[in-house]
């Protein structure tokens, strides 16, 4: 029998109403556990007496900001569906997300209006609300004010989906990742016990909410312990050094993608940021190279690592605090309620020390993708979700993510991760941002090709670059060519986006050096 799902927001404001859940830092605005349930309320009743149903779908297109938590917790109270929408997507791009998902409902903000205003007459939405933080009379605002707040609660249990995520993919179009509250729940135990989330927490979250690493690591399980979390609408780091540092607000915890973390130890006020009150620092979404988890490790935040995707809840695996400085670059153990196994091409379970794909499963595992029977299918094989990370167990059972299996090419018949040779170039002082991706080669098949930025004022030759992979690599693992550009292509979160770089350095051809 499914379990219940259960009203978070309502729950925190009659314990702890008074408590701030929320903090705008754009806006300054504060919105307490009693504000945040009371404006969930009222949108719910309002989204009713527009028409929306149980399973119906009402799609966001905002900044971070506190709306979309209380559009989130709106649509829990009468069964409906909350989409967020990534705000970085062109129209074309939108056009397809909600042409797939069909909402009843648009919420957007005044920054998007002529991308909403176009997507409604494209996608012949019905409904729309515009959001204007500076503005008391902007139709959002209005509807609130206008609502009763009653409205008819709808039950659900944990199976019912609570939100569809839009995963960016590498090719083709977006698929709808399905959100049950079961796998919110799921995530708040298995996430948020090993992150020492509770009501005491106060979380800087940087990562955008369209994102599950911004919603659910760890906003969400936040949320469910009441505690508080302050939103960044675009991610600077100078200003997010001095927000944690900041003593009055007293942030507990953090999480981000390895880039953001690269950026602010790279910037002038690093060394001098007091992070001693910094519980939890999380790092995922991506290989993190060694270089970034020394300098942090040595201003003494112990750099938690570990792994999942939206399909996981996000939560997949966790590297515990205590095992963070002998088990460097490891993603840890499975979560609580969570199995986890490698596999070869074939399927076969592999030994301790072998690479291959990683397979999950567990009740943190999205049921599959909206729309997308084709695709659900080929994403599992007996229960188990193909992750498509390469990944391997030390002698311990301590996981290792090698790289995206995808991004794995075999140079002379040799497997080549392009995480490990990363590593290696962030050795290079002067390199900022490294990235190898895969070339074809007449003599070895694939060879490796390095795409560097440089640091400000900073120079070095193609030749420095390959001996100290050849001093630091076996030889099949060292890149053939070497190309230097301004900035690295990356998605909202910051990962870096290697089929752009394949794109353009292999699609077109480009020179071997630059």
């Amino acid at each position: 029998m499914s379990v219940k799902y259960y009203d978070w927001a309502a729950y925190h404001a009659d314990v702890r109403g008074d408590k701030v859940a929320i903090v705008d830092l754009d806006t300054q605005e504060q919105v307490t556990y009693r504000d945040l349930d009371d404006r969930a309320n009222r949108l719910a009743s309002w989204l009713q007496e527009s028409g929306v149903a149980k399973g119906d779908r009402v799609a966001v297109l905002t900044p971070n900001c506190p709306e979309v938590f209380e559009a989130a917790f709106a649509c829990s109270k009468i069964g409906a569906i909350c989409i967020p929408l990534n705000w970085r997507l062109t129209v074309p791009e939108l056009e397809y997300i909600l042409g797939d998902s069909t909402p009843k409902v648009l919420i957007f903000d005044q920054k998007f209006v002529e991308a909403a205003e176009e997507l409604i007459g494209l996608c012949r939405i019905l409904s729309s609300l515009l959001l204007d933080s500076e503005d008391p009379a902007c139709a959002y605002k209005q509807a609130l004010a206008g609502a009763t707040g009653e409205f008819q609660v709808v039950e659900c249990t944990h199976d019912d989906v609570a939100m569809i995520m839009y995963t960016s993919g590498t090719t083709g179009h977006p698929k709808g990742a399905m959100i049950t509250h079961g796998m919110n729940f799921y995530n708040v135990v298995n996430l948020g016990m090993p992150a020492g989330v509770n009501s005491e927490t106060v979380q800087l979250v940087i990562l955008p909410l369209f994102h599950t690493g911004g919603m659910n690591c760890y906003a969400n399980p936040v949320l469910h312990c009441g505690g508080s979390i302050l939103l960044m609408r675009d991610f600077d780091p100078g200003r997010a050094l001095a927000v944690l540092g900041d003593e009055s607000l007293g942030v507990t915890h953090f999480f981000g993608v390895p880039a953001p973390y690269q950026f602010m130890m790279q910037h002038p006020d690093f060394a001098t940021t007091d992070l001693s009150r910094l519980v939890t620092a999380g790092v995922g979404g991506a290989p993190c190279a060694e270089a970034i988890l020394t300098a942090w490790i040595d201003r003494g935040v112990s750099l938690i690592q570990g792994w999942g995707m939206t399909e996981t809840s996000p939560g997949g695996t966790a590297l515990a605090a205590h095992d963070v400085m002998r088990k460097i670059g490891s993603a840890g153990k499975p979560l609580l309620h969570t199995e986890v196994k490698i596999v070869d091409d074939d399927g076969a379970t592999l030994p301790r020390g072998a690479v291959g794909e990683l397979l999950i499963r567990g009740p943190n595992i999205t049921p599959g993708y909206w729309n997308k029977s084709e695709a659900t299918a080929d994403a599992f094989v007996d229960g188990w979700l193909k992750t498509g990370d390469a990944a391997r167990f030390d002698e311990e059972g301590f996981i290792y993510i090698v790289d995206r299996w995808k991004d794995m090419y075999i140079s002379g018949g040799e497997n080549v991760y392009p995480a490990e040779v990363e590593n290696v170039l962030y050795q290079l002082e002067q390199v900022a941002e490294a990235a190898i991706i895969g070339v074809p080669d007449e003599r070895w098949g694939e060879t490796g090709k390095a795409v560097l930025v440089l640091k400000p004022g900073q120079t070095l030759e193609a030749d420095a670059v390959i001996a100290h992979c050849l001093a630091n690599l076996a030889k099949f693992k060292v890149p053939s060519s070497v190309s230097f550009i301004d900035a690295l292509p990356r998605n909202a979160t910051g990962k870096v986006l290697k089929r752009t770089l394949r794109e353009q350095f292999v699609d077109k051809s480009a020179p071997a050096i630059t």
